[in-house]
């Protein structure tokens, strides 16, 4: 029942912040031509927006995950197939909503490490995966002496 309900209620409340996120977006100011780093930057300076979009993404994920779930439930026949889909689609839906909580309130669209301020977009994190390419920016703005 409760299932049941969440759907409704969810998805109800998904159209009006889908559909507030497409008329911020894409009719007020310029439109679509000012999507840009800055225009995001912009929005998720505001805590407002922050919360409007992890509204979104956190409602989107658990009412997907929960039609998904239901789908499984549906279909899956044997109990263990019907058990291992289901782990894998709650563990992807963690894992990209605890990311992208992350990302929304960790966004810095001015880092700075070590007293000098990165390019736009730049992260850290994001950099010690892509390592050449850390080292590539160090050198082009004399961040940090490369390794």
């Amino acid at each position: 029942m409760f299932a049941w309900l969440f759907m409704r209620l969810s998805g109800v409340v998904l159209v009006v912040l889908i559909f507030g996120h497409l008329f911020v977006n894409l009719m007020v100011g310029e439109g679509i031509h000012a999507i840009d780093f800055g225009f995001v930057a912009g929005k998720w300076a505001d805590p407002f927006w922050q919360v409007w979009d992890l509204a979104m993404l956190w409602l989107a994920m658990l009412h997907g995950t929960n039609g998904v779930r239901t789908i499984i439930n549906d279909y899956a026949e044997r109990d263990s197939t019907r058990l291992w889909l289901k782990v894998v689609l709650f563990a992807a839906a963690t894992v990209i909503v605890v990311l992208g909580t992350l990302v929304i309130f960790t966004f810095d669209p001015c880092p700075v490490v070590n007293g000098a301020q990165l390019p736009g977009g730049f992260s850290p994190l994001i950099g010690r995966l892509f390592t050449a390419r850390v080292q590539e920016c160090r050198r082009e703005h004399l961040i940090l002496p490369a390794r």
